[in-house]
C-alpha cells in the first residue's frame, strides 16, 4: 500500500499518522450508509482506537499514581473517548489492591462552526469550577489543533488551584497554526484534516460513525449550516 503507516514513538506525541498516510479504504468497513459518498476514507479504525485508549488508561494511571482523580470531560466530541477511558481507568483500579475514586463532570466548549475554528472560545455551563481546588484534575478531550482553547480553559481552572492537572486528548493535529500546546497524553497525532466519527461531529452529524474518517467535500456542503 503506498504512504507511511502509523508510526509508534514513545516521546508523548502518541501514534503518528504521516502526511502521506492514505488511510484505509471505505469498502474494508462497516459503517452507516446514510453516510455513502460523505467520507473520504477511514483514518483510524475503531478497534484502534479501542486498543491506544487502553494503553492511555495504563500510562496514566502509571504516571498519577492510585490517587483519586477529578477527571473533566470536554463535550460533546470527547464523551465516546472518556467513557471508554474512565472503563479502562475503573478495570485497572478493579483489579489493582488500592481503590481509585474517579468523578466525571462535563464542560462544553464550542469552538468550531462547519469546518472553520471560531476566533474565541465559548464555554457552555461549568462556569463554576471551586470544586476542582485541591483535586487532580484530568482533562479529556477529543481534539486539539491550535492548542489555544485548551490553554484558555486550563487557565479558568488554574485560578482554582487543583493539587494537579493532566490533559488527555485522543487526537492532536499538526497544524501550522498551533501555539505549541502538547497534552500530556495524547492518542494520535495526525494531518490538519477535518475528521469525523467516534463522538467527532460536523454540525452534529457523524457521532454514529464508530471509526475516525476524513469527510468529503460532499459531505461539508451536505451538513453545512
Amino acid at each position: 500500500m503506498a504512504g507511511k503507516r502509523e508510526e509508534a514513538r514513545d516521546n508523548g506525541r502518541g501514534v503518528v499518522i504521516s502526511d502521506d498516510w492514505p488511510g484505509y479504504h471505505l469498502d474494508l468497513f462497516t459503517y452507516p450508509q446514510h453516510y455513502y459518498g460523505d467520507l473520504n476514507h477511514v483514518l483510524i479504525p475503531h478497534g484502534v482506537i479501542v486498543d491506544r485508549t487502553e494503553k492511555l488508561a495504563k500510562d496514566i494511571m502509571n504516571d498519577i499514581g492510585y490517587c483519586d482523580i477529578m477527571i473533566l470531560c470536554v463535550l460533546k466530541g470527547g464523551y465516546k473517548f472518556c467513557a471508554d477511558l474512565v472503563e479502562n481507568l475503573k478495570n485497572i483500579s478493579r483489579n489493582s489492591d488500592t481503590f481509585v475514586s474517579m468523578k466525571v463532570d462535563f464542560i462544553r466548549l464550542k469552538s468550531y462552526q462547519n469546518d472553520q475554528a471560531l476566533g474565541d472560545m465559548q464555554i457552555v455551563g461549568g462556569d463554576d469550577f471551586s470544586e476542582l481546588a485541591g483535586k487532580n484534575v484530568l482533562i479529556v478531550e477529543d481534539v486539539v489543533g491550535t492548542g489555544r482553547t485548551m490553554k484558555s480553559l486550563l487557565g479558568k481552572i488554574k485560578k482554582y488551584k487543583p493539587n494537579m492537572i493532566k490533559v488527555a486528548s485522543l487526537l492532536v493535529k499538526r497544524t501550522p497554526r498551533s501555539d505549541g500546546f502538547q497534552p500530556d497524553y495524547t492518542g494520535f497525532e495526525i494531518p490538519d484534516l477535518f475528521v469525523v466519527g467516534y463522538a467527532l461531529d460536523y454540525n452534529e452529524y457523524f457521532r454514529d460513525l464508530n471509526h475516525i474518517c476524513v469527510i468529503s467535500e460532499q459531505g461539508k456542503e451536505k451538513y453545512r449550516v
